[in-house]
């Protein structure tokens, strides 16, 4: 019989699944189930002590249904011999088959996400406020998630949507006689509460049962939301500490009952290695990954035994110790839907907990979408209905480029597409009337793809369609220009390499004209060389007023940019993507397509 997950109200048949691995039971492996054996045999057995459920989880999709172009839609995996290799990845109608083939012929399975499946997505999805994404996480059977901080985007009020369903305030129904239904599955969000009512805006936990097993899921986002989201999408919210809200409910699940509890945090960290098949615990438990996720795992309540992870597109699968020294599971699946984690988690009936000994290696491992397998047939309806909807204005060509212009999937702190970017922006707004900006800033997070030159649809090699321009630039974030001293820019810089951002920089793209020094010798502000910063070949002036182009959300102070917010004489000028696309049409031709930018304006000291 197919397990029914408990839902608010909702329930619907779980597919079931295979483990691809088995679990390690350690001192309890003598009375361990065989991996998909029935275990509905009369009590008293030995055998029916212990129980192994298949644990499918994957994070940041994004609204990722098509697969990514570019290296975005590429994961690197490590050979046998040691040298590694770029594997195509990703898309929704794959990631459907690698799910219902994980889960088949297992009877105990659960699908878990770890946020971001909306926001910050290509047009097919983000052009209808990310309905037809939902749609697709329903058919995927996934059982639960947590909230990410783009699940934010577009406030509380449309994340409320998502859940509950109904159309759109603004724009209506998107499908003749069709309203859309929100999701089955929860959406979890223990640490975000309503500044007035002090109540979590959503369901802080869910508990999974089938045939006697029982597993709670605690959702959370990172507590630093508001500093990467716009002020907007989280007006009226508090968020609050990760461990310490993690660890509150986690006692509230034990008293009521629940002992097998599973982590699903919007929090992550960053492997040694960029293959999804490195080896974290190498040489030892957790030594290869490093960043928040580390230390919010130390600290998290033994009560939980398994993290699920995100935020940061890494693929990673470890063990991290927790307070009392037992290793526990942590994972992450990378991002688009390029991966996914398959987990076993034994469950011990007697104690209702998870057996946890020494999990390295056997209990966890992510596994590529690969896009040799058949794909899902419903998916391929689905995403064939979306784009027929979207076609008229997805496939208009908006430019031309020569080569694939790397963003979001470039490793470098400044990026070929950053530099268009910025310099499409200080086109934009350079005229007197515009706002009479000298430079622009642009935040690396808001490069959300690569601009590719292979066709994604029928367009041909080398054009820009409006789709793939708003794959690069999905949030319509407008451009402000604003007044800033030659200090304050100057301290806006050395942001990017202290304060909240010292231990993971966020590089700003420069425009054209505008360059400096980034020492990576040396720590914290000392970063930024400061007589190396020039605009045009001169020295950055302290005491100077520089008309400064940026997006709404850097403006703001958003990534942990405060000094911007400090900028006066705001001028308030077009959206990102038209100054984007503008600058495609004016600057490309079929004839005399874009090249690729040298990505030469920050000269980088290691």
């Amino acid at each position: 019989m197919a397990a029914r997950p408990q839902r608010g109200g909702k329930a619907r048949r779980l597919a079931t699944g295979v483990a691809v691995l088995a679990a390690t039971a350690g001192v309890l492996s003598a009375v361990n189930t065989p991996a998909g054996a029935d275990t509905t045999a009369a009590p008293g057995h030995r055998q029916d002590r212990t129980v192994d459920v298949q644990l499918l989880s994957f994070n940041d999709l994004h609204g990722n249904l098509e697969p990514p172009q570019g290296s975005s839609g590429t994961v690197t995996e490590t050979q046998a011999d040691g040298t590694t290799k770029s594997v195509p990845a990703g898309g929704v109608e794959y990631l459907a088959s690698s799910l219902r083939k994980a889960r088949a012929g297992h009877p105990y399975s659960v699908t878990a996400a770890g946020g971001d499946m909306i926001g910050a997505s290509p047009l097919m999805s983000g052009l209808f406020h990310d309905e037809p994404t939902i749609e697709a996480l329903n058919k995927l059977d996934l059982d639960v998630t947590s909230v990410g901080n783009h699940e934010f985007d577009e406030g509380r009020a449309e994340l409320k949507r998502m859940q509950k369903g109904g159309c759109h305030p603004k724009d209506g129904c998107f499908e003749e006689g069709k309203k859309f239904k929100g999701a089955d599955f929860p959406y979890l969000a223990a640490n975000v509460t309503d500044e007035k009512t002090g109540k979590p805006l959503l369901k802080p936990y869910t508990v999974w049962k089938h045939k006697g097993v029982k597993i709670g899921f605690i959702g959370v986002t990172l507590e630093g939301t508001p500093d990467i989201v716009t002020a907007e999408g989280v007006k009226g919210l508090k968020f609050h500490d990760e461990v310490k809200t993690v660890n509150k409910y986690a006692k509230e699940l034990y008293r009521k009952g629940v002992k097998s509890i599973v982590t699903l945090i919007h929090e992550g960290g960053m492997p040694a290695s960029s293959s999804y098949n490195y080896d974290c615990d190498s040489p030892g438990a957790g030594s290869g990954v490093s960043g928040p996720i580390v230390d919010i795992a130390k600290h998290l309540s033994p009560k939980v035994d398994a993290l699920v992870t995100g935020h940061t597109h890494q693929a990673y699968a470890c063990t991290i110790p927790d307070p009392s020294g037992t290793p526990r599971t942590v994972t992450s699946a990378a991002s688009f839907g390029r991966l996914y984690t398959d987990t076993t988690l034994t469950y011990d009936r007697r104690t209702g907990d998870i057996v946890r000994t020494s999990v390295k290696g056997a209990d966890s491992a992510n596994h590529v979408v690969n896009r040799e397998q058949p794909k899902a047939a419903d998916m391929t309806s689905l995403i064939g209905r979306w784009n027929k909807l979207a076609a008229p204005i997805a496939n208009k060509p908006v430019g031309y480029v020569s080569a694939e212009i790397p963003g979001r999937g470039s490793t470098a702190y400044e990026t070929p597409l950053g530099d268009v970017i910025t310099d499409a922006q200080l086109e934009a707004l350079s005229p007197a009337d515009k706002g009479g900006a000298q430079l622009s800033l642009m935040n690396p997070g808001g490069i959300r793809s690569d601009l590719a030159y292979k066709a994604s649809g029928n367009e041909g090699d080398g054009v820009v369609t409006y789709g793939e321009a708003f794959t690069v630039q999905p949030f319509t974030n407008m451009m402000n220009v604003i007044d800033l001293t030659g200090a304050q820019l100057i301290s806006g810089l050395q942001q990017q390499v202290s304060g909240s951002n010292e231990n993971s920089p966020k590089i700003l793209q420069v425009s054209k004209g505008f360059t400096y020094t980034l020492d990576l010798t040396k720590s914290g502000k000392d970063r930024i060389v400061t007589d190396s910063v020039k605009l045009n070949g001169e020295p950055i002036d302290p005491a100077k007023t520089y008309r400064v182009a940026m997006n709404e959300f850097l403006a703001g102070g958003g990534d942990g940019f405060p000094a911007f917010k400090e900028g006066k004489n705001k001028l308030v000028g077009a959206s990102d993507l038209e100054a984007f696309t503008s600058y495609l049409g004016a600057h490309s031709s079929a004839s005399s397509p874009l090249t690729p930018p040298a990505a030469d304006r920050i000269t980088v000291k290691k």
